[in-house]
């Protein structure tokens, strides 16, 4: 168990790291977070056309919210692949499959997060403010834990002859 955590927090801090080189949020993070905004602005499309994507920043006519570090899902994908990885199983298949099914379902409840955050400034900034601040920051790392746990549940057995 202390190796885990030794390991976990280890890989965090170079992810961390390597996250806040310039070049990676320019090359990497900064397009993510636009592809996020304009995911989650085509999804809000398909019940209001007039929303749309600028950058980072997803708006209607009274109404607009920027992507910042922290919301576009990319430290809880962060935590979430540090946890994987330095899980000991002899299975790295699993812990590679794990990983992608695990990002992305990081992802989907991001965008879910981002839409109702954008349709809850609409209609309340208070409401907006708690929701944004409290509720969906404990929402999206409850769902961190409860994708790697669900993915420890699903380790093959280790072989007899290991």
């Amino acid at each position: 168990m202390r190796r885990f955590f030794l390991l976990f927090l280890l890989i965090q801090g170079v992810l961390f790291t390597v996250e806040i080189i310039d070049t990676v949020q320019e090359s990497v993070i900064v397009p993510w977070t636009e592809l996020i905004a304009a995911t989650s602005a085509w999804l809000i499309q398909l019940f209001d056309n007039q929303v749309l994507a600028n950058g980072v920043i997803i708006q209607s006519a009274n109404f607009g919210v920027a992507i910042r570090p922290g919301c576009n899902g990319v430290e809880a994908a962060i935590i979430f692949t540090a946890a994987i990885f330095a899980f000991p199983t002899h299975a790295w298949r699993h812990k590679l499959l794990g990983f992608v099914i695990g990002v992305l379902t990081i992802q989907a409840l991001n965008l879910i997060r981002i839409i109702s955050l954008f349709y809850l400034g609409q209609w309340n900034q208070t409401a907006f403010d708690w929701a944004h601040h409290y509720i969906w920051e404990v929402l999206i790392m409850l769902d961190v834990l409860m994708v790697f746990l669900i993915w420890i549940r699903t380790l093959p057995p280790k072989p007899a002859n290991a």
